[in-house]
């Protein structure tokens, strides 16, 4: 056996997220039943191992909504599972927050084709994650997550690496302690959600704590940013016709205006929603209520408090 994979199984043995479970051994044996409830019992420990780093994510989250306030992106790297999971959270935020698609972007080793398919040797390269964010033109305001259960993944660390040398806010997500990761990121998120029910198989409580934290930095990121009005998606993009039905409800919940009232001020807003509201609460027209947004940096709360009277 080369040198390298002696290593390699050496450094693996090392993890928690590898760890074998002997108790598990004759899972296969076990009712279809009792192997759902087994996984069940599992996913459960999750929440727990994410609420002990969420001091350490809310500070990531606090940085990374300074540098996007000041018009920085939001950039997910990862190989396999991770990086599904940063593109996936990324394509979520257009229709969700009516974002920009380069606003926040999810990279995966390998390019758009490993999403569906395994890129052979991509995540062993620190190389391909320099090569990606140079083509990405990372720079001082773009926050830069690197995403990797075990917390070794060259091509997650590669890109931590890089993107502080360019001036980036860094930030390590892995599923184990002391990882090479974390530290290399500005800032460190270590999930520790122990070892797998099938050995090594990290798109289970791994996949499912890194899903958890994604979800956490965009949307409280985008709270922070203003793109909704109390829990309400005052930002969505009505791209489809569940969308503009949602838009109108959330008009609806958040003014209580009839319904003639509320489809008069979107088509005075264009669609747009947080206009919308702003026109029906302030009684302001459209141009107005643009113009006041934008003196309040898109916070629908700051613009109704700057019209009151």
């Amino acid at each position: 056996m080369p040198d390298t994979y002696s290593e390699l199984r050496a450094q693996l043995a090392t993890l928690t997220t590898e760890a074998y479970r002997p108790e598990l051994a004759e899972i296969d044996r076990l009712s279809t039943l009792e192997i759902a409830r087994t996984m069940n019992g599992e996913d459960q420990s999750v929440p727990a191992a994410v609420a002990r780093q969420l001091p350490a994510i809310a500070a990531a989250i606090d940085a990374t909504a300074e540098r996007m306030a000041r018009g920085g992106r939001l950039l997910y790297l990862g190989a396999g599972t991770a990086g599904r999971l940063g593109v996936l959270d990324a394509s979520e935020c257009p229709p969700t927050f009516n974002t920009e698609p380069s606003q926040v972007v999810g990279l995966i080793a390998g390019g758009p084709s490993a999403m569906v398919q395994a890129v052979e040797g991509a995540e062993d390269s620190k190389e391909l994650a320099a090569a990606d964010l140079d083509a990405a033109g990372v720079g001082p305001d773009d926050t830069v997550v690197g995403v990797s259960a075990s917390g070794r993944t060259p091509y997650a660390i590669g890109a931590v690496e890089h993107s502080r040398a360019a001036g980036a806010l860094t930030i390590g997500l892995s599923c184990n302690a002391d990882s090479a990761l974390a530290a290399a990121a500005e800032h460190g998120i270590e999930v520790v959600t122990g070892p797998e029910l099938l050995t090594g198989s990290t798109r289970l409580k791994a996949g499912t704590a890194q899903k958890l934290v994604l979800n956490m930095i965009s949307t409280i990121t985008m709270i922070r940013l203003g793109k909704t009005y109390g829990n309400l998606m005052v930002d969505v993009r009505a791209s489809n016709e569940k969308l503009q039905a949602r838009s109108r409800r959330i008009v609806a919940l958040a003014t209580g205006a009839p319904d003639e009232q509320i489809e008069a001020a979107l088509t005075a807003a264009e669609g747009e929603v947080k206009n919308a509201i702003l026109i029906l609460l302030a009684d302001v027209d459209a141009a107005t209520a643009a113009r006041r947004l934008k003196d309040s940096g898109g916070h629908l709360r700051a613009a109704l408090h700057a019209t009151a009277p």
